[in-house]
């Protein structure tokens, strides 16, 4: 008697699929994890379908870049990173309210984001060498919802750290960070009291390799009542001892001392001493004790960029800029 069960499709009738005809949503969730150099360069190019979903404002409300695509900068390969960037602005409609860049960036960007992004929460701003004091400062002004600013090296000052203090009355979380590298003896507390003075309503600070003293943690702590948690690790002009250390207990809830480890860092924290490319600041001083300091102030050459990108294809045409509405 013969079977009258549905034999099975072919091989190759199982693996097809037309990607074309997923939800919208489920198209928005794969296309967000793609990331913003491979959206604007192909992703949004493989069908009508994917390239609607890829113009909805929803799409950019969160932007995060890196100038690098792996060890190679994205503008020595022949594209236009800050240009990608603006048309990923504009893609937001005004509704952005994350903006993250690495390795890239300008005044002129920044300011960019300030015209067209006044809803921004939410700031990262990682190696910004060619952003300066007025330029963060002018763009403060035109981001008065600010809620995080987190700055990783670079130039910036506590002329920049006033501005943004006076500019943004909602700022609760600021991460003001810089590389390790040898040179004098150092004590600068005007950052410290930039941040004591304009930031009253911080709930989270993040100070690594600074170098404030102990006068500048304490204005900290009196300019700052809802501190809760503090991260000073590589700030070695601190001494958590006494009085102060148990005031830190005291008010703060998460509190990461000069000599804590820096291995779950966000950032390289690798500094240039002049013999190896991997040396960091404990394997010179296990115990603790050094007379490196840590100068935000100080420009290395040297920098170890993490890997890790927005996009996985190299090999695209360079992006030139223009509408492709």
């Amino acid at each position: 008697m013969a079977s009258s069960s549905t034999p099975p499709p072919p091989a190759e009738a199982i693996d097809a699929r037309n990607w074309a005809e997923l939800p919208r949503d489920v198209t928005a969730m794969i296309l967000k994890k793609v990331g913003v150099m491979d959206l604007l360069q192909s992703a949004q190019k493989v069908c009508m379908a994917w390239r609607s979903v890829s113009k909805d404002p929803d799409m950019w409300r969160s932007i995060h870049m890196s100038g690098y695509f792996g060890e190679d900068r994205w503008n020595e390969m022949g594209y236009d990173v800050e240009k990608m960037a603006t048309h990923a602005i504009d893609r937001s409609c005004g509704q952005l309210v994350e903006f993250s860049i690495k390795g890239f960036g300008s005044d002129e960007l920044l300011d960019y984001i300030g015209e067209r992004a006044s809803q921004l929460r939410r700031l990262q701003i990682i190696y910004p060498w060619s952003i300066s004091d007025d330029g963060l400062s002018e763009t403060a002004k035109k981001l008065p919802l600010l809620e995080e600013l987190h700055i990783y090296s670079g130039l910036l000052s506590k002329e920049a750290l006033l501005n943004v203090g006076h500019c943004c009355p909602h700022l609760k979380s600021l991460k003001f960070n810089s590389r390790g590298s040898r040179a004098p003896y150092v004590e600068y507390d005007d950052e410290a009291l930039a941040i004591a003075e304009t930031m009253p309503g911080l709930h989270h600070l993040q100070l690594l390799g600074n170098n404030l003293t102990d006068d500048g943690l304490k204005a900290i702590l009196d300019g700052c009542p809802n501190l809760e948690s503090l991260d000073l690790r590589h700030c070695f002009n601190v001494n958590l001892g006494g009085s102060l250390g148990e005031r830190c207990s005291e008010q703060i809830k998460y509190l990461r001392q000069p000599y804590d480890s820096t291995d779950d860092c966000e950032f390289d924290m690798t500094f240039y001493n002049g013999y190896d490319d991997d040396h960091s600041l404990d394997d010179d001083y296990p115990s603790g004790f050094s007379e490196i300091d840590l100068r935000s102030d100080v420009v290395d050459e040297y920098f170890e960029w993490s890997g890790g990108s927005d996009v996985y294809e190299p090999d695209y045409k360079p992006f030139m800029g223009g509408d492709d509405d």
